[in-house]
């Protein structure tokens, strides 16, 4: 039976039948580079994220290659007008160049960071938000420029680059927040000059609400990349609290939405506004699941976004839905010239299918249909050896990078996806780069190892010792779950690393089974018929080049296929190990990129993760 769309899968649906190049644009328009295409292909990545359907992600590779030549230039695109919008779309060319590796990718998003580089800036550092607007920061700069600027810096170890990210919203905070409400000003200009600026503090005048939609959504997507070891972290997430703060506070009771000027609802000519009310959902509901905000913000989010769809959503005859509600655009000074007035404001243009609100609506429909799973992984923390899988290569820039089943690798060899979905049931990630003793165990719910370097990969693996056994055995009985995720032979090493599973009953034999040739890709496939404790939502998975299992008591076989053991699970004391002798979850094989439709790994990923989580032990409070 099929399941009902998700409204995500719907508004999708809207977008890629009636923006088939995925520009966002009018027909009748020429098309250009733009922020409104960044923020919707943002929503569609995140349902890329959220289902492992490639469909998301060729159309958005589609959408950009509109744009991006071979050599990387960007079409349309002009640095010299250091327009702080034109940085937005940049992040889909990151995500594109960490997923393919192609360079040109690269290249086009390097040029982005150029403009950051000699982006015009106020007396103390804050960039401006165009050329054109002289010594003005706009709350909707944060999310043009920030996100972007933070996920360069981290790929590409730009490590001076944090301290000036977290100095604009620190900045922007400083002159912009309201004191008494709690709520920024649209913008600040420096100079005072400007019509709309008070000539005292250089404010507009009104807290316009997509504004602060901007500004929130920008905060929970830059802490997404930002060290959490950086001395300005914290104050980043106190600027979030504050911001969740004084959003909640002027969230309308009844319907659950947000007017479009902040502080005046039921003011004659205000209105609720869809587009920031999406943007408040996703803040709010991206920052409880991700463990920055209380869960509380969790239920403010909810109910924003049950006002949104039944306010706004509506199906035309085609079937599809299309988001009413939106304000077209609302900006200060420029010509004709716009004073920020509340008048201005609410005589701004309300349309249907705005390319931005409907990003804002994908982003926050995604964080929606995460909710129901998250209380699995509330409060478990995932950790991921990098110490017996320690293989390093040199990235594009020449430095050498860890790669190979790490969260962090975005390509065909990483765990991204699967991290990710860890993160979708409400678990927090973690690594373990040193030696696995009872104290560095203690951080773990869940630890997973992977494919144990052999002298080929390292110049000097990091072999089990008894030491190292003995620790993740008593780990286990004290009630870890731990993930063994092998390889086949030639690929892994396996005569020292044995001596740990085989504490548990569970021995990978040094063969490989399912040498899949080319795209014959039924050698690799296992069909699972009966209902299954573990896999209860999928029925034909891939698995090839595959070390096969021999289980002693207490370890159980938990699939197999003729005489061979592929899947294992061993019960001891108070803990859990589940076994498969191949890395079965990188990336390559949960993207639906490569695999046809009918290969449900994505679906076997949440299966297990969800299983995993729920065999953490409950803690005693």
């Amino acid at each position: 039976m099929a399941q009902t769309p998700s409204w995500s899968e719907k508004m999708a649906q809207t977008v890629m039948t009636n923006w088939k190049d995925g520009s966002g644009a009018d027909d009748k328009k020429p098309q250009h580079w733009n922020y409104d295409q960044g923020v919707f292909l943002k929503g569609i990545e995140g349902l890329w994220y959220r289902t492992g359907d490639a469909r998301y992600f060729t159309y958005i590779q589609h959408s950009m290659d509109v744009f991006v030549g071979k050599d990387g230039t960007i079409n349309t695109y002009k640095l010299e007008d250091y327009n702080i919008d034109n940085i937005c779309s940049g992040r889909l060319l990151l995500l594109l160049y960490r997923v393919t590796g192609e360079e040109k990718y690269y290249k086009a998003a390097s040029t982005l960071r150029e403009q950051i580089k000699g982006q015009p800036r106020t007396n103390e550092g804050g960039f401006w938000h165009k050329k054109r607007y002289p010594y003005q920061m706009w709350l909707d700069g944060l999310y043009m420029g920030e996100p972007f600027y933070t996920e360069y810096a981290a790929v590409f170890h730009q490590p001076e680059a944090f301290d000036d990210i977290a100095r604009q919203f620190i900045w922007m905070e400083q002159h912009a927040r309201d004191a008494k409400t709690g709520l920024l000003y649209h913008g600040w200009d420096e100079s005072k000059q400007e019509k709309w600026a008070n000539k005292t503090t250089g404010l507009s005048p009104n807290f316009w609400a997509r504004a602060m939609g901007w500004y929130g959504m920008a905060l929970v997507d830059v802490l997404d990349n930002f060290p959490a070891s950086h001395p300005q972290r914290k104050a980043l997430e106190q600027i979030l609290a504050r911001f969740a703060k004084a959003v909640q506070q002027v969230q309308d009771p009844k319907t659950g939405l947000w007017w479009d000027v902040l502080n005046m609802p039921g003011k004659k000519g205000n209105y609720l506004e869809a587009s920031a009310s999406s943007m408040f959902v996703y803040a709010l509901a991206k920052g409880a699941r991700r463990h920055w905000l209380p869960d509380s913000y969790r239920m403010v989010a909810k109910k924003g976004f049950d006002g949104i769809t039944k306010t706004f959503m509506k199906a035309d005859a085609a079937g599809l839905w299309n988001l009413e509600g939106t304000v077209a655009v609302s900006g200060l000074g420029g010509n004709p010239y716009r004073d920020g007035s509340y008048d201005y404001y609410i005589n701004e243009k309300v349309v249907v299918n705005d390319p931005k609100g409907i990003g804002a609506f994908l982003l926050a429909a995604n964080e929606i249909d995460l909710q129901p799973g998250q209380a699995v992984g509330k409060g478990k923390k995932v950790v991921l050896d990098y110490y017996f899988n320690n293989e390093y290569k040199k990235d594009i820039t020449g430095q050498s990078v860890r790669f190979h089943y790490t969260w962090d690798d975005k390509a065909n060899s990483g765990f991204s996806l699967f991290g990710n979905v860890f993160q979708q049931y409400g678990a927090s990630l973690d690594t373990l780069a040193g030696v696995p003793t009872a104290a560095a165990l203690k951080k773990a719910d869940v630890y997973i190892i992977t494919d144990p370097d052999t002298e080929k990969e390292t110049a000097q693996p990091h072999y089990v010792s008894d030491a190292d056994a003995k620790a993740v055995y008593n780990w286990v009985k004290g009630g870890g779950v731990l993930l063994l995720l092998m390889n086949d032979s030639g690929n892994c090493e396996f005569s020292r690393f044995n001596h740990l599973p085989e504490q548990f009953g569970i021995h990978f034999n040094e063969d490989s089974r399912n040498k899949v040739i080319g795209h014959e890709y039924a050698t690799g496939a296992f069909n699972i018929t009966v209902q299954d404790a573990i896999f209860k939502t999928t029925k034909k998975i891939y698995i090839k080049e595959i070390s096969t299992l021999n289980i002693t008591s207490p370890a159980k076989a938990h699939f197999s296929d003729g005489r061979d053991v592929i899947i294992a699970v061993s019960k001891v004391g108070k803990g859990t190990v589940f076994a498969v002798g191949d890395p079965w979850f990188y990336n390559e094989y949960l993207d639906g990129r490569k695999l046809p439709a009918e290969y449900e790994n994505f679906a076997a990923a949440r299966d297990l993760v969800k299983w995993l989580l729920q065999q953490v032990p409950a803690k005693i409070k």
